[in-house]
């Protein structure tokens, strides 16, 4: 059954995350090299405390322009609100939240610390893979 398949068989977690004293600029940087629209920020022990999407970095910048400053620093532009997922949550409702929150990816947290990310392409992968080992679901390739 789907809801059986946890999060934590499908998370990435290989991910580019800041720290809230990185450069805004690196950070821009890394976000255009890796071809991502946010990144999460963490402290030192690898808690997650915020989240640096391109918009952040868009009003970080307007901001310093109009104030005539260039530069600036993750934590200071970074979303601090963040809606996180249990390694442990079941990729329905993992499927449930992107469709209620406009989300694509979620970072995956337990006990504060940040493990990995889940992202609407992970769970189409476990869906897709699912479906293959069910008796009578045809793999079409």
């Amino acid at each position: 059954m789907l809801r059986s398949i946890k999060v934590r068989d499908y998370m990435t977690t290989h991910l580019v995350t800041f720290k809230a004293d990185t450069d805004l600029y690196r950070a821009i940087g890394l976000l255009l090299e890796h071809r991502l629209s946010a990144a999460p920020v963490v402290d030192d022990q690898g808690r997650l405390i915020g989240l640096l999407a391109e918009a952040d970095c868009l009003r970080g910048i307007l901001s310093g322009a109009y104030f005539e400053q260039t530069g600036g620093l993750v934590g200071s532009c970074m979303n601090a609100q963040v809606e996180t997922v249990s390694p442990d949550t079941s990729v329905i409702e993992v499927a449930e939240r992107f469709l209620r929150g406009g989300h694509r990816h979620l970072p995956v947290v337990e006990e504060g610390r940040l493990l990995g990310e889940i992202s609407s392409h992970d769970v189409l992968l476990a869906v897709k893979e699912f479906a293959q080992h069910e008796p009578g679901h045809a793999a079409n390739g």
